[in-house]
């Protein structure tokens, strides 16, 4: 009878040590100071951090206001059979190279285009070196010439479809487009 006593006993003991969790450190109570100055400096930082996100939006609205403003002058127009830029276009090229220059991760396309004058071939040649010598002047006017992209697309896409020298002269041109994919 001892024997089974002692063993209950034991058996007690050590349930009795088991369910005994060890006791949490209170913590220190935190005064309404402190707990304020927490607050406000989370709140300081909400509000800076609203205040550049807003100020990052403008600042891309400005940008595309301006991409916008540049888009209504974006055509460099060409003589018969010419590819050099003109002196009458250097004004809309240096626009664009200036905002281009200012605003390094803008990348446009330059299209070349020709009217429908020859052969497919050769507007297709003519087109291309149109939109070169664009890029050459927009580098040159201060752009990288890796925001710059070129193609040609010859006579295939008209401005204008009379077959007069008052329609071709409208589609002898270049095209600076951005967000162009």
């Amino acid at each position: 009878m001892k024997k089974l006593i002692l063993a209950i006993f034991l058996v007690n003991f050590l349930v009795g040590c088991a369910s005994n969790k060890p006791k949490e450190e209170a913590a220190a109570p935190v005064s309404n100071a402190a707990a304020a100055v927490d607050t406000s400096a989370a709140d300081a930082q909400a509000a800076a951090d609203a205040q550049a996100a807003a100020e990052a939006q403008t600042a891309r609205q400005a940008v595309a206001d301006e991409m916008a403003a540049l888009q209504s002058k974006n055509s460099v127009y060409f003589p018969f059979d010419v590819d050099a830029v003109q002196a009458a276009d250097r004004d809309t090229i240096l626009l664009h190279a200036q905002f281009l220059a200012a605003h390094p991760s803008v990348t446009v396309r330059v299209a070349g285009n020709a009217d429908e004058r020859g052969s497919s071939e050769y507007n297709l040649a003519l087109g291309q070196r149109r939109a070169e010598n664009t890029k050459r002047a927009l580098v040159l006017g201060g752009a990288d010439a890796m925001q710059i992209e070129t193609i040609s697309f010859g006579e295939e896409k008209p401005r204008c479809n009379d077959h007069n020298e008052a329609c071709w002269s409208q589609n002898r041109r270049a095209d600076i487009n951005y967000n162009a994919q």
